[in-house]
């Protein structure tokens, strides 16, 4: 039978047939991709016509495209929808791709070819997106390693191949540990649970068959479970599993894997003759350099700190009024802050959480769009990876823009967290295409499905992601939608968030599961006063880890991270009932991929950007200013990596910010 995976797809819009795709069509779909793709690559390097923009970087655009529709399938199904046999899959692949990436970025001849181009720049009559893709293909062949000779050659691709075997075991490990724990729950253990978090309970018990309600180690619902139970044995018994993960020893212990990472990296920046893999890592960035860094994360450290360890002593008294002695711990807090909240701001989330229906979400997200840039949705009867999946065609004008899949339930086959990924890229050249987009999400399931504020701040957050995808508008798709800087990444899908905040938004709507009324203006208000709140607590959690992971790959690799670990949150005065967002066992982010490795702080680093450019909305006619919102299709959304970050965003707000917006929108201005 033919491989459905190497075929003209003839599905509505060209999408990934996974109805026809099985997973032994992987395998051999890699192998012949990776070959076409060589072919591709040794032409490019062989030619005998004298190098070109057309013949070398275009060429290189072209290339690759059916390597592309493997990949895209296969990793959106790895994360999503993971089984046995694509473990497997995943683990043979990681060091075949980092192998194959290496070849290409080592080839001394193609590299020749980049470099002659890049010399005759000036010559050639490039327009600016043109000599933009020219400067990153030349700059990604130098980082890569590609002017190595020698020794030093083969160590690079030795080094790129383990740290793909490394990370691939790193992520594998951690959806082990998440997938294997849970914690039964009797009748008597659901005291203080409102109904919301005992039907995601049952919900999970059913997906674990399980004859009754678990607690897993899921965020939306193990983060509602910390926040409720009364039951002070159980939250410590699931908090020390949560933050446990990836650290329980035996085969899933990813503590030594961590510690062969931060070594490599370390190595993989001195061949290329940099003082540490911070500087490598940074150079393309908008930071720039590891102080550039630390200087932003510790002006929000010192005020986030004061703020939660005032929050600390009223969260003590709380505790010890209930006749609990001893110090708070990690695992009081979330209980007691809950208490605090509905007691100053009157705001219950068990009342509040009806209101936050997930299809209302979707529907806001989308309505938010079609304010902002005239998007319009129409639901897609196309086979997906999971029923779980839905699907929106994407047009504007009457034109298609865009396929826009959603897979928002948590599920056992499904790593951790959120994301938005593209199994096809917008581009125009060597044909035009237009992006196929993915939200993946991990909600609990209900019915209907219901979401904490927080998962509604997710919600928009990959959404703001996928808008970056969709509204791309450039030549070449090495430089399309998210392929921009890393601390720039962040930008859109931050500054979406504000929508869901905007109170004409929320009061059309949130409206009640069981009644559809709208959220009363009383609730409303008091959501609205109450957004600021606990934000010491989590801005601590969040800058200790960027701090960590700056720590870990500016200087020397530390051999034991777990030490080094300790010694920065010691140095720090960390609050001690306060643990990291992301400890080093479990920090997929930085461990899983060289993604934000040196670079979890870009979180931060765009949120100093999305505070600053609301308030350009609001400045002029409000947050759905016609202008406003034309000005950042043109300057962020539809440009991609086409120029360089500050300057496409100086292009839209006419100067850069400073981080004062940043701490007045985290209610941790000082006077």
């Amino acid at each position: 039978m033919t491989n459905p995976l190497l075929q003209d797809w003839k599905t509505p819009f060209q999408i990934a047939p996974f109805d026809q795709i099985k997973d032994e069509d992987f395998a051999p779909a890699m192998e012949e991709a990776l070959a076409q793709h060589r072919a591709e690559i040794d032409a490019i390097a062989g030619s005998d016509e004298p190098a070109s923009f057309a013949n070398t970087v275009e060429a290189l655009e072209a290339a690759g495209k059916a390597l592309d529709k493997v990949l895209g399938a296969f990793f959106t199904v790895a994360g999503a929808d993971s089984n046995p046999a694509r473990e497997e899959l995943q683990r043979q692949f990681s060091p075949k791709l980092a192998a194959h990436f290496s070849e290409i970025s080592g080839n001394k001849a193609l590299f020749a070819r980049v470099a002659q181009v890049w010399e005759d720049k000036s010559t050639l009559d490039l327009t600016d997106e043109e000599e933009r893709v020219l400067m990153l293909t030349h700059l990604g062949f130098v980082r890569a390693g590609a002017a190595l000779t020698g020794s030093d050659e083969e160590r690079m691709k030795e080094i790129k191949a383990r740290l793909a075997v490394l990370g691939t075991e790193f992520t594998q490990n951690l959806l082990a540990d998440e997938r294997d724990w849970f914690m039964p729950l009797g009748e008597d253990d659901l005291d203080g649970l409102p109904e919301f978090v005992v039907s995601a309970a049952r919900a999970a018990g059913d997906e674990k068959d399980v004859d009754g309600p678990v607690v897993t180690l899921s965020r939306s619902l193990i983060v509602p479970f910390l926040q409720f139970s009364n039951r002070r044995d159980l939250r410590e018994k699931a908090f020390n599993a949560w933050t446990a993960r990836g650290a329980n020893g035996g085969k899933t212990d990813n503590r030594e894997i961590a510690a062969e990472i931060l070594a490599l990296r370390e190595e993989r920046a001195k061949l290329l003759g940099y003082d540490s893999f911070a500087a490598y890592k940074l150079e393309p960035e908008m930071a720039k350099t590891p102080e550039a860094v630390r200087d932003l994360l510790m002006a929000v450290w010192e005020p986030a700190r004061t703020q939660a360890n005032a929050d600390a002593e009223i969260l003590t008294r709380m505790m010890q009024e209930d006749g609990v002695n001893g110090p708070l711990a990690p695992w009081d807090w979330r209980y007691y802050s809950e208490k605090r909240r509905v007691a100053e701001h009157d705001l219950d989330e068990a009342a509040l959480k009806p209101y936050f229906q997930l299809d209302r979400m979707i529907d806001a997200s989308f309505a938010c769009a079609t304010r902002l840039f005239g998007l319009a949705f129409r639901p897609l009867d196309v086979p997906l990876y999971h029923p779980d999946c839905r699907a929106w065609e994407v047009t504007r004008n009457g034109e298609h823009v865009a396929v826009f899949i959603g897979d928002y339930f948590a599920r056992g086959s499904k790593r951790s967290g959120a994301w938005c990924s593209a199994m096809r890229s917008q581009a125009k050249f060597p044909k035009k295409q237009a992006p196929v987009v993915i939200n993946v999400c991990n909600f609990a399931k209900g019915d209907p499905a219901l979401l904490s504020y927080d998962d509604a701040r997710t919600l928009f957050h990959e959404f703001g992601h996928a808008l970056h995808q969709m509204l791309s508008n450039v030549t070449y798709e090495s430089i399309s939608g998210t392929s921009v800087a890393r601390d720039f990444v962040e930008l859109p899908s931050q500054l979406y968030e504000h929508w869901l905040e905007v109170p004409q938004v929320l009061s059309e709507f949130a409206t009640h599961a069981d009644t559809g009324a709208p959220m009363p203006q009383e609730m409303l208000d008091k959501v609205l006063a109450a957004a600021t709140y606990d934000m010491g607590f989590q801005t601590v959690e969040y800058v200790a880890s960027a701090l960590v992971d700056l720590a870990f790959h500016d200087g020397p690799a530390p051999k034991d991270p777990m030490a080094k670990q300790r010694e920065v949150l010691e140095a720090l005065g960390m609050p001690a009932a306060i643990t990291m967002r992301h400890a080093t066992p479990h920090f997929a982010h930085v461990f899983a991929g060289d993604g934000y490795s040196s670079g979890y702080y870009s979180y931060m680093w765009s949120e100093v950007m999305d505070a600053d450019a609301f308030e350009a909305f609001e400045e002029a006619g409000g947050p759905f200013d016609p202008e406003r919102a034309a000005a950042l299709e043109e300057h962020i959304l539809s440009t991609g990596g086409s120029r360089d970050a500050a300057e496409l965003y100086t292009a839209f707000r006419g100067r850069l910010p400073g981080v004062e917006a940043l701490l007045k929108g985290r209610g941790l201005a000082t006077a």
